[in-house]
């Protein structure tokens, strides 16, 4: 029987599971040759892991998935809309598949939602194409400045100095961008990763608004928006190939459809401090698969501009971590 403690992954406890299954397992499977045994060995482990183990991996998993969507962007030659038009076909058809029924709960703040998340989407990938993949992740992520400079506002919770000093270092990162030459085409791209890190807050905003229940139904119906923004420029394109067509399902099935439920399952395991700074593994890991895969190189204004908003970011979640165990400490010591 698994038990849970609601405050954090600490209390769990699971019916143990011996080294001799592996053993078993393996003895059972011994034909499968040495990848299978490697894979029989990977899932018996998965077996005895404890879940806060589980949801770190997952977690983990969900960023390095995420992190992928900038390569493939730029190895697709098809454009923007297109590519989103494809990818959202597919992660609907998944979140169809897992969810079904969840994304039948609506209300007014849900359809509001699906529209911030439709909009991001389509400003991602198209800053993705116009710009270096660097600036539009690193720009996208500057979302969170405008997270911290509003969240009081509207959720009446307590504005700290460390928030007001993290957003002002953020917007100091997000203008060490805009000092490097660019084309038109370049700026337009930087506009839209600036925009896309607006609606990144609006839709966390509107979610942390929301009830919880409605919050699979924003993301699924977002996606069926950027269907229809992208079906006539689907239309008007050359039918994918069949290399083409594997890259853009990895895009929808695997980058964002199993990237959430990937971070979902991890989220009710693992703190979300843990979380939060697990899934910055995106934005570091994002430019370097378009160096690898692609050759593009972010400008050197960009890269420490990228690096002074994952610095102020990380050190706001562990400052604040820390001073909330201190917190804790101090109230068991009293008690």
């Amino acid at each position: 029987m698994l038990t849970i403690n609601t405050q954090g992954p600490e209390k769990i406890s699971m019916p143990n599971i011996n080294a001799g299954i592996c053993k078993k397992v393996l003895a059972e499977k011994s034909g499968a040759g040495r990848l299978g045994q490697q894979f029989y060995i990977f899932a018996a482990n998965m077996q005895v892991m404890d879940e806060k183990s589980k949801g770190i991996l997952a977690t983990v998993v969900a960023a390095l998935l995420w992190s992928t969507g900038g390569l493939f962007i730029k190895l697709l030659p098809q454009d923007a809309m297109t590519i989103l038009f494809y990818r959202s076909v597919y992660a609907a058809i998944l979140f169809g598949l897992v969810y079904r029924r969840e994304l039948l709960h609506m209300n007014r703040q849900m359809w509001l939602n699906s529209l911030f998340y439709a909009g991001l989407l389509i400003t991602f990938v198209v800053s993705t194409k116009l710009t270096t993949a660097a600036n539009a992740i690193f720009l996208q992520y500057t979302g969170t400045a405008y997270i911290l400079l509003l969240e009081p506002w509207l959720l009446k919770t307590e504005r700290k100095l460390i928030d007001i000093v993290t957003t002002i270092a953020c917007f100091a990162g997000m203008g060490l961008f805009f000092l490097d030459d660019f084309d038109a085409s370049g700026g337009m791209g930087m506009a839209l990763a600036a925009i896309s890190g607006l609606l990144l807050a609006a839709l966390f905003l509107g979610q942390r608004l929301n009830a919880p229940r409605y919050h699979v139904a924003s993301i699924f119906w977002g996606n069926l928006w950027v269907m229809l923004a992208g079906l006539p420029f689907w239309w008007a394109s050359p039918a994918a190939t069949g290399e083409e067509h594997l890259m853009l399902g990895f895009l929808g099935f695997v980058q964002i459809g199993m990237g959430y439920l990937l971070f979902t399952y991890g989220l009710q395991r693992i703190l979300a401090v843990e979380s939060v700074l697990i899934s910055m593994l995106e934005p570091v890991l994002n430019p370097v698969w378009v160096i690898i895969g692609y050759g593009e190189w972010p400008a050197p204004m960009a890269i420490v501009g990228g690096l002074v908003v994952l610095i102020a970011l990380a050190a706001r979640i562990l400052l604040l971590e820390y001073q909330r165990r201190q917190e804790k400490s101090q109230l068991a010591e009293n008690s």
